[in-house]
């Protein structure tokens, strides 16, 4: 018995709703969106239609974005090292806890590690002609000394 109320009273909102947001221009048929803010282009069959802004909207709340990675300011591989103390004194071996030697051990010092700087294709292009460069320099001057003959009496 549930069941059938429920079917009348869908029936009625579709009823309700297509009598009163919908529009045909052109041979067009145009129906307003279930949240009132847009009218969009449908074919003759459609009951209700919804526009990407609030399907994006339903989506986003289904799917809420997960929260972003927080640091713990220890070093990336921290875990793999034999011994690792961080700031507050918690000792860590290979990544486990170590409560018996909490402030005991100076903190680990971390070494920054250095940033390549990455070169640019104009700068490749010239370390490539210097180095020709420097290459041909030093032929000429073997040539040079094998003609002057210096080269046969060392």
């Amino acid at each position: 018995m549930t069941y059938i109320v429920i079917c009348d009273y869908i029936k009625v909102i579709k009823m309700k709703y297509k009598e009163t947001h919908e529009y045909t221009e052109k041979g067009v048929r145009y129906m307003k969106c279930q949240n009132g803010c847009c009218y969009i282009s449908v074919a003759d069959n459609t009951v209700a239609v919804r526009c990407s802004k609030e399907v994006n909207y339903m989506i986003a709340q289904m799917f809420p974005e997960k929260p972003k990675r927080v640091r713990t300011g220890r070093p990336s591989g921290w875990h793999f090292m034999n011994e690792f103390v961080d700031k507050d004194g918690t000792v860590y071996h290979r990544g486990v806890e170590q409560p018996k030697l909490f402030g005991t051990l100076p903190a680990t010092k971390v070494k920054a590690k250095k940033k390549m700087k990455r070169r640019t294709k104009e700068q490749i292009l010239l370390d490539r002609h210097n180095e020709k460069k420097a290459a041909l320099k030093k032929e000429f001057q073997k040539q040079k000394e094998f003609l002057s003959h210096k080269l046969l009496e060392n």
